[in-house]
């Protein structure tokens, strides 16, 4: 089996590289269980060090538009692809032009590939729960269900869906074996701030526990949708490792989410390293993030992710735990 991740020296798909090069076999597609032969990863930076030292990866640094227009990315011999690259929310709402190269143009430049290698790879592609929101006439509904029409209210949203219906279609032509994942936020990120919108609902548990002062734009009543990235990753393979007709429809599928909100979260941090712990957070209004974040739905029915044995972390409580267990040279307290 050989395959590509795109954003491979990213978070969640270094995770995902360790997670595959440590399967001794798996059943890619639902097809009989294989082992892998070869992994490319793809980024702007090079991938950590220990994914380097395995002998099965191969890696690729540059813009990934470029990469494929100049012919040095080909997906000929590459069985399937896991599509995470992208610009993030809040990137994308301040550079209209960032997101449309980024987030659309790449994306058919690399369906276009796998069109050109003419053997229909797997193609799991990483959508958002940004595709959701609600407008006047329109409003977002109280539970998100498998067949909740996305009507996206940010750029990042909307450039998200463009790229679902997309690999949808190439899907319906037989181009590739289209699988397309809506992950929700990913609690707790460790590592920097990246340029996400959500990004402070990792930063006001990471920067406190590291000791650090953290700014948290919206108030404690703001409801969200998390997902741990153990729980994402797990997603990510099911993408990866169910049949067909396990798959369902071509339509994307939404992840389990742990519904809550930022004082929940909040409230989980001072259970853990105590008042001076939130001592450090910072209530600061930031009405550009706030009006983002508050159009995001924050409660699922994901009763096709559930047939796939998939199911939301148990509590906030446990996501900050699974950090700090992952993470323990990144935490001052407890």
């Amino acid at each position: 089996m050989r395959l590509l991740i795109t954003g491979g020296a990213g978070f969640l798909g270094a995770r995902l590289a360790r997670e595959l090069l440590a399967s001794p076999q798996l059943a890619w597609g639902g097809d009989e269980p294989c082992g892998l032969t070869e992994l490319w990863l793809t980024d702007q930076v090079p991938p950590p060090a220990d994914l380097c030292e395995d002998p099965r990866v191969r890696v690729l640094s540059g813009d990934l538009l470029d990469l494929l227009d100049s012919g040095t990315l080909s997906l000929r011999g590459k069985d399937a692809v896991v599509h995470l690259a992208a610009a993030v929310s809040g990137d994308c709402e301040r550079d209209l032009d960032l997101g449309l190269r980024s987030n659309i143009d790449t994306t058919r430049a690399l369906l276009q590939a796998a069109r050109a290698a003419g053997h229909a790879p797997l193609f799991v592609y990483a959508s958002s729960v940004a595709v959701f929101g609600g407008e006047p006439g329109q409003p977002l509904p109280a539970l998100i269900r498998d067949d909740t029409l996305p009507v996206p209210q940010g750029s990042y949203g909307v450039q998200k869906f463009i790229g679902e219906q997309l690999v949808a279609d190439y899907g319906r032509r037989g181009l590739v074996r289209a699988r397309t994942l809506r992950l929700m936020t990913v609690a707790i990120r460790p590592g920097r701030p990246n340029g996400a919108a959500s990004g402070f609902l990792s930063g006001m548990v990471r920067e406190p526990l590291a000791g650090l002062r953290a700014s948290v734009p919206v108030p404690p009543h703001t409801a969200v949708a998390l997902a741990s990235p153990g729980n994402t990753i797990a997603g990510l393979l099911a993408a990866l490792t169910c049949s067909h007709r396990d798959w369902g429809p071509r339509t994307a599928l939404n992840l389990p989410a742990l519904s809550t909100t930022v004082g929940e979260i909040a409230g989980a941090l001072g259970r853990l390293a105590g008042p001076a712990a939130l001592a450090l957070l910072d209530w600061v209004p930031d009405a550009r993030i706030g009006a983002i974040v508050s159009a995001w739905p924050s409660r699922f029915d994901t009763a096709r992710a559930h047939a796939l044995g998939l199911s939301p972390d148990a509590s906030v409580d446990e996501l900050l735990a699974q950090y700090v267990r992952e993470n323990r040279s990144a935490v001052q307290w407890p």
